[in-house]
């Protein structure tokens, strides 16, 4: 059987090499800094204050996700940041397809004037106080959709995702679709959105990460703690944790509540963060696709 493969010249190993090796390098300092993260939080307290983790857990222990989580707020921060997400991203999504579509089609009137706006809005916008008095004109404040509504669409998105149509959707496409009597809303519906995963599992990905690692609307906008996301909990526990030295005259324990309190941050960091790592790798293959896509300049 014969290979179709190109044979290297001296220049071109070198190269690849050359590449291997900055890229190997780039690859432990992005990854050390994770692993380190998750080993001191599964470590010993002491192991983690004395610097004796580097790699590897050192004295195995729990006690930084015991601590965390018999708090009893971190469950319904959890279902809360859950629902913000959830709820927040098919909103997202639902909303940039329903902009990006139309704006993507050459025969829609007005198509030009309508980007200008939308540009416009991510250069000016009015601050914080006059957002917090919209917010309470409205009657938004300390409910959940103080949290959805502000942000129901990220202009930047709507423009890789009306690039994405615009580059894979053709209007000749649309013309056939059309003979058979299809209307726009039955071409996006039927034909557009099951061509276009990529861009959805990209704007998917933006859209939940956005909302899984908010807290400042949180902060501003919501009073009940009912209602607090699970960043602002996390937040209040490192807080409560922090030690004051001029409080504490022993040394041991003073070193025993400093070991704790540092656990606590890594322990927090790989709560935060997990659900996002395990979702990644099922979109990594479509994001990386649509983001490609997307980001052609049309």
């Amino acid at each position: 059987m014969k290979t179709n493969r190109t044979a290297l010249t001296n220049a071109d190993k070198i190269f690849y090499s050359v590449n291997d090796l900055i890229l190997l390098f780039a690859l432990c300092i992005v990854l050390y800094p994770l692993i380190y993260m998750f080993s001191a939080s599964v470590s010993d307290r002491l192991a983690v204050v004395s610097g004796k983790v580097f790699l590897w857990p050192v004295d195995f222990s729990l006690e930084g996700y015991a601590a965390i989580f018999k708090d009893p707020r971190i469950l319904p921060a959890y279902a809360n940041t859950v629902y913000y997400t959830v709820i927040g991203t098919v909103i997202n999504v639902a909303l940039t397809i329903m902009a990006a579509y139309p704006l993507s089609r050459k025969t829609m009137v007005g198509r030009n004037v309508l980007m200008y706006l939308f540009a416009f809005t991510m250069i000016f916008h009015g601050g914080l106080i006059p957002n917090y008095l919209l917010m309470k004109d409205l009657g938004l404040i300390d409910s959940r959709w103080a949290l959805i509504l502000p942000g129901a669409i990220a202009v930047w998105n709507m423009i890789i995702a009306r690039t994405f149509f615009q580059t894979t959707i053709s209007q000749e496409l649309f013309e056939a679709a059309s003979m058979d009597g299809c209307s726009h809303f039955r071409f996006l519906w039927s034909i557009v959105l099951p061509l276009s995963k990529a861009i959805i599992a990209v704007l998917v990905l933006f859209y939940g990460i956005s909302h899984w690692n908010a807290y400042f609307n949180a902060f501003i906008y919501l009073k009940s703690k009912s209602l607090f996301p699970l960043q602002i909990v996390l937040r209040d526990i490192l807080i409560q944790n922090e030690i004051d030295p001029s409080t504490i005259t022993d040394p041991e324990s003073m070193t025993k509540k400093q070991g704790l309190a540092d656990l606590l941050k890594y322990s927090v960091i790989i709560v935060a963060s997990l659900p996002v790592w395990l979702v990644y790798p099922f979109v990594q293959k479509h994001f990386v696709k649509g983001v490609m896509i997307g980001s052609i300049k049309g």
